[in-house]
């Protein structure tokens, strides 16, 4: 075959080949899978090199196997960081260490009363429990009026579990008090089925708050597009103003207090269901796969704020805002911030007799100084109970 006729059915293969890899590679680079692309590519450019020194007769096999696999390796290692970055690992977390908060020790972060509080608690002291994120404020009010030493935060009368075990310790009597978010449908039915009535007593107020990898350049969300990411209708980055990225909504456990949070705000919308890698075991850890690098144009996660600015404090996170509002203490006390969830002091039946009293005191104005300076928002100290 003549070179003229040779380099004719090169061109011909080239652009039969073109055909088919064109389209695809369109629809890679515009589409949710772009990652693929350069493998396409490298794969493509690889394909025409053997078939163009077969033509021109190379016979030399390092040569005629060796420079295709070289380009086709080359366009592998450029994909690798997108393929990386969607592919996460598992990470090891750690959750919040309490005993920075534990009442009563040397340079505890708890909160102090300026002054003696004005009831005590000597003895028949109620057992707390409650979830993490509430740990910092009960134990401010255990460092005010409970007798002054050491409260283990993990194994004494004043402890903090996860909130799931916290409404199973209340439910089995174990605790008289726990400090949480109020109860999932599933908790509810638990409490029921144990023949124990949940009596929620509103303590405070907090953000419920969604957040983003620092990076990602999308700083806000309505409602209506969040309810839209955690159905699965909404699943690029690219429809709300963000990067061409396929969107990770990240969730956490059935029962935890914050993914309760997050069915009672899609309300009627069903959530989709997240794949394994995507469910975070501690509130700690959905903050970490948002925050990782790998993650950083596609995560998205959800928390509170006080938990995620104070307790938590990644700076290579950012709290977004919802329908124009940022989280923050005064938008949540303004109501300009829409997503916000009461705090509750929560008992079953305790016949313990300063349980009363000392919820009392906490809707009290000294109860409630310690609850803002901890960092939430107060309640009115004339709010009704509620279950």
């Amino acid at each position: 075959m003549k070179l003229a006729g040779r380099i004719v059915s090169l061109a011909g293969f080239i652009l039969l080949v073109s055909f088919f890899a064109v389209p695809l590679g369109l629809f890679l680079l515009f589409g949710e899978n772009g990652e693929w692309l350069p493998v396409l590519i490298g794969g493509f450019l690889a394909f025409i090199v053997i078939v163009g020194m077969a033509i021109f007769n190379v016979r030399r096999r390092s040569v005629f196997y060796g420079i295709p696999l070289v380009i086709f390796f080359v366009g592998c290692v450029v994909a690798i960081p997108g393929f990386y970055k969607l592919t996460k690992p598992v990470v090891e977390t750690a959750d919040v260490d309490l005993s920075e908060y534990a009442p009563n020790t040397s340079g505890t972060k708890a909160v102090k009363l300026e002054q003696s509080a004005s009831f005590l608690i000597e003895k028949d002291l109620p057992k707390l429990d409650g979830a993490t994120a509430l740990y910092p404020v009960y134990a401010a009010f255990v460092q005010a009026v409970y007798p002054e030493k050491y409260y283990d935060p993990y194994d004494s009368e004043v402890m903090s579990n996860r909130t799931g075990q916290a409404y199973e310790n209340l439910l089995d009597g174990q605790v008289d008090i726990i400090f949480a978010l109020g109860p999932s449908e599933a908790q509810r039915k638990k409490a029921e089925e144990r023949g124990k009535e949940l009596i929620l007593t509103p303590i405070g107020k907090e953000a419920f708050v969604f957040f983003v990898n620092k990076e990602n350049p999308v700083k806000g969300l309505t409602q209506e597009q969040l309810r839209d990411i955690y159905s699965g209708k909404l699943t690029n980055w690219k429809e709300v103003g963000g990067n061409r990225a396929k969107i990770r909504a990240f969730q956490r456990p059935a029962d935890s207090g914050s993914q309760t949070a997050l069915e009672e705000f899609m309300g009627d919308v069903p959530i989709m269901k997240a794949p394994t890698e995507e469910v975070a075991d501690l509130m700690s850890g959905i903050i970490t796969y948002v925050a990782d690098y790998r993650n950083y144009d596609g995560a998205i996660g959800f928390t509170f704020r006080f938990y995620s600015e104070s307790m938590i404090g990644n700076s290579d996170i950012r709290l977004l805002a919802v329908d124009g509002a940022d989280p923050t203490v005064e938008t949540v006390r303004s109501g300009a911030y829409p997503i916000t969830r009461e705090l509750y002091a929560i008992t079953a039946g305790s016949e313990n007799p300063n349980v009363k009293a000392f919820i009392d005191w906490i809707l009290s104005d000294e109860g409630q100084e310690l609850v803002e300076k901890t960092g939430y928002v107060g309640m009115d100290s004339d709010k009704d109970e509620t279950k």
